[in-house]
């Protein structure tokens, strides 16, 4: 298997920007030490380039090439950690020529004369073991590598990015439609409510790795969904705990018996992981066993029980629906099954697998349960499938003569797979210039005549050679995926972020840094490497997800380059070096503790934990080196089992996100954090930001509040003018106090500012609104405010300049007039605003808007009892209806109407005409009408309170019936109860 060049380039990269940084800075170095970092910087640099052709080359390596490039890699982070020791340990020399200078320079010189004489050793002994790697090559035969004649046809780390960085289609991201499953109709009216068949049944869907089970049974549970109580969708693992598995379903249907049907359910019908109670929080409630305790102590099945009475209590009397993905074993399954309560409701279970035995394990009662294979495509299906999928690449569409280049071969080789396929497809757009000949000798490389794909291991071949025909950037942004666990969705801004501060991505050809990370991350979905699974309200890809088949191939490269190492995980991949670079911890218990005690932690520089912090012992890493530190999602702050100021003390951090956990407060030597770009607290108990934040020199990301729990940041008075840096400033709070509204003009490189509480003060609504206008004429793209005292709004209309660059608006409160300087925002593309301006005369100015994608109108009746006075006043203005006018809305995809009471809604001829979906949350609703004139319309999405008026009953139960005799649409109907 080829090693990864990738990666060791881009840890060859980093390092020469940090050796560059290092020799322009002023340091008292003992004599020869700087000659010494110039030899290293001019020694990698060569190595770098030599890595780089080999990332090229259309040849394998062979072993020495292989163990020489490890040599490179391994002496290239020994030489990152002595650099940023450093760092850590020197400040550079004193500036100046008076008298008071020299004599500061040299005391300094005095008191540091031990540390520089230890790094000089150091940096000396580095210069030699890079020498010698350089000379290594040479003695033992290391051959030049042979660049490829088709260089152009690959697309290269420098070509793709002039050509593939371009504005994405938004769009909207819906479940994948199963492929060659002829049956569907039968396991629709399977899992459908029956008068016989009322005990919980089971569907166990199954075939191996890549032939489509997921797809077909996400397809059912997001059609029948809304149709149960309660559901809930897991994922199953080889090694996965059934007590974890249980927990998060109990998670899932604890959540909607708490809030009621969610508000805004995405597109592909998976629960939200913001809306999912942490399991590592739940999980810490209970008293777990000691490291030393055997789990099938007394502890284990105490643990076992609560959760099997939380379910019982939680599903006995409801009809509920889950999804249990990928289940591995039987006795796993018993495990589990045993703790769903028998009830007489017509309950759903559907189980996915890929073996046999265990099919016949989980759907064991012939009467209620079914078991569904899935087989690989046959006739035109691959080729139908092949170029469904290529036209869905960006850029590709419509282009006819690619399709006429590619021979069947392609796709006939993938056996019918389903996986295979898709990934081809990508493969292939990516590809434009080969032509047949070239695809056929590709095609016979790979599976010579008559070979086909026709198993998992099979399918490691094309997933290899898509790997490797990626340029090294994206080798290394692939590997990074090896992060996060088996069937989690990552964020995309999250991910960027990461990329970004572990230097993966540089600013180049006239592309910001976030430009290039952005088109690195489209990049790997028009490879087929990741899939979108949510999309955000302005049509770009929200989260993604690593197909299994896939995220195994890529963690055994980053476990064969030491790249990433992952505890607790569903694939077990021995790393070779007993040095840990960056740590994944995907479960937290005592047996990944107990691995993670036998590791060398003191290279560590990327640390992510996925759970609990109980059985971490931060001490165990050498904070001076680590970069980031993703603990998202995690518990143990709480109970003080781990002090945030110790995680201060990694002062190289550029990443920290402490989102979702338990923590209440920072502490004032964050200002340690001197290089801290991203600062995440989202979702946590913290309401003050500490004063020294201001003294964080690099942030550009301070991410804080709930706005679902109308929780706000407070922010300190000394931050005025010291972030020139920051570029997101997100959930805060505008109060006497704090920083003052007029200082936030001095944030001039501000891309999105979002105000979740603004204080009732003349002053304040002043001077705030001359800080938008004066950003206005900088960089900001997105503005939501939040005014609950619904005053600041109405100042809106006054702005003599606007933000015309304006990508995302949101308004929220007690909004009575659209701000007149609105309907000149022609970049516009999402739109949010208090459903009290829900008119149809506003509707027929918004129509104007040419690039609005998503529209949401939303009240919360909570907010102010005074709103439902406005509804029915706007009623009143409209004429008791709503018209969606024709000819406008050119480009939106998402109109969201969420009101106590909407009034008769009705869609004219040629309105929205590229419309897909339709959200609607009422208590009250008085006609929906038109729907069958929206020709691109997909879904549409109804939540009704449980309370709802026989007449909103009798609507409702018109519009099902209507839909029988139409198919354009889905027509989902949910309750909610407050």
């Amino acid at each position: 298997m080829e090693l990864a060049v990738g990666a060791s380039e881009a840890t060859l990269k980093s390092l020469l920007s940090k050796l560059g940084s290092l020799l322009a800075e002023d340091y008292s170095l003992i004599r020869g030490v700087r000659g010494d970092i110039q030899f290293i910087n001019d020694e990698l640099a060569s190595m770098q380039a030599f890595l780089s052709n080999l990332s090229r080359s259309d040849e394998g390596h062979d072993d020495q090439t292989e163990d020489w490039m490890k040599q490179v890699r391994d002496v290239a982070y020994d030489i990152e950690d002595c650099i940023d020791d450093f760092a850590h340990n020197l400040d550079p020399d004193p500036r100046g020529n008076d008298w008071l200078t020299v004599i500061r320079r040299t005391l300094y010189e005095i008191r540091t004369w031990s540390t520089r004489r230890s790094i000089a050793a150091k940096i000396g002994e580095l210069k030699e073991r890079a020498q010698h790697v350089g000379d290594r090559r040479g003695r033992y035969g290391v051959p030049d590598p042979k660049p490829s004649k088709k260089k152009s046809n690959l697309g290269g780390a420098t070509g793709y990015l002039a050509a593939e960085h371009q504005e994405i289609a938004r769009q909207l991201v819906g479940v994948q439609q199963p492929v060659g499953v002829k049956n569907m109709p039968d396991l629709e009216k399977w899992i459908t409510f029956d008068e016989k068949r009322k005990k919980p049944g089971v569907l166990t869907i199954v075939g191996f790795g890549g032939v489509g089970k997921t797809t077909v049974a996400m397809a059912l549970y997001r059609k029948f969904g809304p149709q149960f109580q309660r559901r809930a969708m897991v994922t199953v693992s080889q090694n996965s705990d059934p007590d974890v598995v249980l927990w998060n379903i109990l998670s899932q249907v604890k959540s909607m018996a708490n809030n009621g049907e969610r508000r805004g359910e995405d597109i592909t019908g998976a629960i939200s992981e913001k809306k999912i109670p942490v399991i590592g929080s739940i999980l810490s409630r209970i008293r777990l066993p000691s490291r030393n305790q055997k789990e099938d102590g007394s502890a284990g099945q105490d643990k076992h029980s609560q959760i099997r009475t939380e379910l019982k209590s939680n599903l006995e009397t409801t009809r509920y629906l889950l999804l249990i993905d990928d289940v591995w074993s039987s006795s796993t399954w018993q495990t589990v099954k045993n703790c769903f309560p028998e009830n007489d409701k017509g309950s759903r279970i559907i189980v996915t697998t890929r073996f046999q035995a265990v099919a016949t394990t989980c759907s064991a009662r012939k009467d209620h349960d079914r078991v569904h294979p899935v087989e690989v495509l046959s006739g035109d299906e691959p080729r139908n499938l092949f170029f469904k999928t290529m036209s869905e690449c960006r850029g590709t569409g419509d282009r006819q003569p690619i399709q006429s280049k590619v021979p069947g071969r392609v796709w006939e080789m993938c056996g019918g797979l389903p996986l295979a396929i898709v990934t081809m497809s990508g493969l292939v757009a990516s590809k434009p210039l080969m032509i047949r000949e070239e695809w056929i000798t590709f095609c016979n490389s790979l599976f010579p005549e008559p070979e086909r794909c026709r198993k998992p291991e099979d399918f490691m071949r094309i997933i290899n050679y898509c790997y490797n025909d990626l340029p090294s950037d994206l080798k290394t942004c692939s590997l990074y995926l090896s992060i996060f666990p088996k069937g989690r969705k990552v964020s995309r801004k999250r991910l960027i972020r990461r990329w970004i501060a572990e230097g993966f991505v540089s600013e180049k050809q006239g592309l910001s840094i976030e430009d290039v990370a952005e088109t690195c991350f489209n990049q790997l979905i028009e490879r087929k490497i990741i899939r979108p699974v949510e999309h955000n309200m302005n049509g770009r890809v929200k989260s993604c997800q690593v197909h299994d088949m896939v995220l195994e191939y890529i963690i055994s490269k980053a476990a064969e380059e030491d790249f990433v190492t992952v505890v607790g995980s569903h694939w077990s991949m021995p790393t070779r070096s007993n040095k840990v670079r960056r740590l994944s911890l995907h479960s937290s218990d005592s047996k990944g503790a107990n691995n993670v005690d036998r590791m060398n932690l003191s290279h560590v520089r990327s640390l992510t934990v996925f759970g609990s912090l109980d059985k971490l012992h931060f001490k165990s890493f050498k904070t001076g080196i680590v970069q980031v530190l993703d603990l998202e999602g995690c518990s143990g702050f709480k109970e003080n089992r781990v002090k945030v100021s110790d995680l201060c003390e990694m002062i190289l951090l550029k990443y920290l996100s402490l989102r979702r956990t338990d923590i209440k407060n920072l502490p004032q030597n964050i200002s340690k954090l001197k290089y801290l770009e991203t600062l995440d607290i989202r979702e946590t108990e913290v309401q003050q930001l500490p004063a020294t934040v201001g003294l964080l020199e690099r942030i550009n990301n301070i991410l804080g509040g709930d706005k679902r729990r109308r929780k706000t940041l407070k922010l300190p008075k000394e931050l005025k003018g010291t972030m020139k840096t920051l570029r997101i400033l997100s959930g805060i709070e505008i109060v006497e106090g704090s920083t003052a509204a007029s200082d936030l003009r001095f944030f001039t490189a501000l891309r999105k500012l979002a105000i979740y509480r603004i204080h009732k003060n003349d002053e304040i609504f002043k001077d705030l609104l001359s800080s938008i206008q004066y950003l206005s004429g900088y960089s900001l793209q997105t503005l939501v405010i939040d005014d609950e005292s619904s005053e600041f709004l109405k100042t809106l209309d006054s702005m003599s300049s606007y933000p015309t660059d304006l990508r995302a608006l949101e308004l929220s409160g007690k909004l009575l007039i659209l701000p007149k300087w609105l309907k000149s925002l022609d970049g516009i593309v999402k739109l949010t605003l208090s459903a009290t301006v829900l008119r149809a005369d506003n509707l027929m100015v918004l129509s104007k808007l040419s690039s609005l994608f998503s529209l949401t109108f939303s009240i919360s009746e909570k907010q102010d009892p005074a709103m439902a006075a406005i509804l029915e006043k706007n009623k009143s203005y409209s004429g008791g209806e709503i018209f969606v006018p024709a000819g406008g809305f050119s480009k939106l995809k998402l109109l969201r109407i969420f009101v106590p009471l909407l009034p008769s809604l009705n869609f004219a001829k040629k309105a929205t005409p590229v419309l897909e979906r339709i959200e609607l949350r009422f208590k009250r609703l008085e006609g929906l009408h038109g729907m069958d004139e929206l020709g691109m319309l997909h879904d549409v999405l109804l939540t009704v309170d449980g309370q709802a008026s026989e007449q909103t009953q009798f609507i409702l139960e018109t519009l099902k019936k209507g839909k029988k005799q139409s198919s354009k649409y889905a027509l989902i109907v949910n309750e909610y109860h407050d």
